[in-house]
């Protein structure tokens, strides 16, 4: 059933203001979404990275539940660690609660560093839920290119020039690639549809194994955009299916929100170059030299949103 306001008004506030996460990140308003899709107390694991550092600062937390900073690239396997001590514990009637875990890594801790202890993790199938906060690119170290980062992107180290358009490549589908380890439950997911997000992570939740949760995060300072536009970015990424809002639940897959809505003719698809216009690490893409690549990546665009629509069965 989808949220109602006055219900999510009633959650407790686990994660306070007061951090230091840049002015319209998008990570403070993914996460306070995510902790409001259950009721049951929960312990979470947290890879280092933007929202780590960003929320507890010493000597201060922001974080009002039990928090563990992890390295890099072992938030999942320290998440699993946690569960299976409580299942032990659980078992030997020294723990009473129903708990729920829940890991948070960026791009960098998830695509690339720590998929080693996701993919282990969501294989042995230890009930928590991975929460991947998609930057697309290495924010806390410098904005360096990840996995996750989108084919003509200039970064830090894939900065645009005379030479390279940038980001060399297209990102890497997590999601698919997390689906086909067979668990019960994954999605994308963004924080301009809250009611979406949060209905997925309900699911994810509750499900008996692991989930995964791949969210858009717009990051104004490695995007080079506006703060007040993360909102409407990450609601331009899904319009032009550069972020399609789907599930996989046991195996089946559906589009939901506005992506359903465009499979079905209700919303018009938007064109890529204005996902492309209105971000500054794309805007060197506008120029006629790369004029190939603009209509390279909307030719990949289409052809995956096709194979998608395929696997839910439209």
């Amino acid at each position: 059933m989808s949220p109602s306001l006055k219900e999510l008004s009633r959650t407790p506030t686990r994660l306070t203001s007061g951090h230091r996460l840049c002015a319209g990140c998008g990570e403070g308003i993914i996460v306070r979404q995510v902790l409001m899709a259950t009721d049951k107390p929960v312990v979470i694991s947290n890879a280092t990275g933007c929202f780590e550092v960003s929320t507890t600062i010493y000597p201060y937390t922001a974080w009002n539940v039990p928090w563990i900073h992890t390295a890099f690239g072992n938030a999942a396997a320290t998440a699993a660690g946690t569960e299976a001590a409580y299942r032990a514990l659980y078992r030997q009637g020294k723990i009473k609660d129903d708990m729920r875990f829940v890991a948070f890594g960026g791009d960098g801790g998830t695509y690339d560093i720590g998929f080693q202890a996701l993919s282990g993790a969501l294989e042995r199938g230890h009930r928590m839920m991975y929460v991947c906060l998609n930057n697309e690119a290495y924010m806390n170290t410098g904005i360096q290119r990840s996995g996750a980062t989108g084919i003509g992107a200039s970064t830090t180290t894939s900065p645009a020039g005379s030479v390279i358009p940038g980001k060399i490549g297209y990102a890497k589908d997590l999601t698919m690639i997390v689906a086909e380890h067979n668990i019960p439950y994954a999605a994308q997911v963004s924080p301009h549809n809250w009611r979406d997000l949060i209905q997925k992570c309900r699911k994810g939740f509750e499900v008996n194994g692991p989930s995964f949760i791949n969210a858009i995060s717009p990051c104004p300072r490695g995007w080079r955009t506006d703060p007040a536009d993360t909102i409407d970015l990450a609601q331009l990424a899904v319009e032009t299916c550069v972020w399609p809002l789907y599930e996989v639940e046991n195996g089946k897959y559906r589009l939901t929100a506005e992506s359903a809505r465009i499979a079905d003719g209700k919303l018009e698809k938007r064109p890529l170059t204005e996902w492309f216009g209105a971000q500054g690490r794309f805007k060197h893409l506008m120029k006629e030299k790369w004029m190939e690549l603009v209509e390279n990546a909307q030719a990949d665009i289409d052809a995956k949103w096709e194979k998608l629509q395929k696997l839910c069965k439209l």
